[in-house]
């Protein structure tokens, strides 16, 4: 009888395993791929992230200079955003072919779906980085500031390693870092810089608020994939500190750009309208606390984003009305 009854068994269906690697993978025929895509993967709602360093280091370059170089501005203002579109490009497929997005809680990416292959994402990652050289040239011949050369290579390098290679340092906990750096420190400070030759005060504390900025809608990112992360073994500053001290950090991340603008308002009064800039901020910082979902925080990182451009475009309003 037990003979019999182990015959009669029937055996559990075996699921069908696939590589973990969507380069690997035949692309998913979902349809052809549409602009409305693409757009997606380029990841808007982050460029307002590119746009308000430039936004503030020109301000501080009028403090100086009153004139506005509008030429040199814009391209400022497309180099940044050239720089942001292909590094979301080059995340996506960094973290498409690690498999880091394979379980992600936000808006599916192009690589890690499958639908279009990895060689070509990254090719697309390469044009925008080269547009945004490109660009960068043109500034660097304009102005005849040669040694801005390494400064924008640094830039490039700064954006690929940050997911990509061996060892990208965004694995490592130094994300919150080299966004301080790049998208804070260096896009304003360059942008006043090769516009006024000079780097007053404005543009300093201007320059942090950016990068405060840009990092708190990385520490919301990387609290909304928390548990991905560290399942994948990715070790962001999110995953080191845990919840509650991002959430902490998150929130400091927020005010203290407002504090800083408070210090610019001694002497450029319009500048104490940058606090109506927190009708975006403190609903981010609520969410931030009392989320439940994670897909709650990509509310709270568009947000953020909104934030940073008011502050921007108020304080500019500051520094030059």
């Amino acid at each position: 009888m037990a003979r019999t009854s182990k015959q009669t068994k029937k055996r559990a269906p075996q699921k069908r395993r696939t590589s973990g690697n969507p380069a690997k993978r035949p692309v998913i025929e979902l349809g052809p791929l549409t602009a409305k895509d693409w757009i997606g993967a380029a990841r808007l709602r982050t460029l307002p992230l590119a746009i308000a360093p430039v936004v503030l280091g020109t301000g501080a370059a009028q403090t100086v200079d009153h004139n506005l170089h509008w030429v040199i501005a814009l391209a400022c203002l497309a180099v940044a955003v050239l720089l942001q579109i292909g590094v979301n490009f080059a995340n996506d497929y960094s973290d498409g072919i690690r498999g880091t997005d394979a379980q992600r809680v936000g808006p599916a990416r192009i690589t890690a779906s499958g639908r279009v292959p990895a060689k070509r994402v990254l090719l697309v990652a390469l044009v925008f980085f080269t547009l945004a050289a490109l660009v960068g040239l043109t500034i660097v011949i304009r102005t005849q500031q040669w040694w801005m050369l390494a400064i924008g290579a640094a830039c490039i390098v700064a954006a690929w390693f940050y997911t990509g290679g061996k060892r990208p340092y965004g694995y490592n906990a130094m994300g919150e870092l080299f966004v301080f750096v790049f998208f804070g420190l260096v896009a304003t400070l360059g942008t006043t810089w090769v516009q006024a030759f000079s780097l007053p005060l404005e543009a300093w504390l201007a320059a942090i608020a950016a990068g405060l900025f840009a990092c708190a809608v990385l520490l919301a990112n990387n609290l909304r994939d928390i548990d991905q992360d560290r399942q994948v073994g990715k070790r962001t500053l999110t995953v080191l500190i845990g919840r509650r001290a991002t959430q902490a950090l998150f929130t400091l991340f927020v005010l203290v750009p407002f504090v800083l603008s408070s210090w610019i308002a001694l002497l450029y009064p319009i500048a104490w309208l940058a606090p109506f800039a927190l009708l975006a901020g403190i609903p981010a910082i609520l969410i931030v606390w009392t989320y439940r979902q994670p897909r709650e925080l990509v509310i709270a990182l568009g947000l953020t984003s909104l934030t940073a451009l008011g502050y921007a475009g108020l304080v500019y309003w500051g520094l030059v009305g």
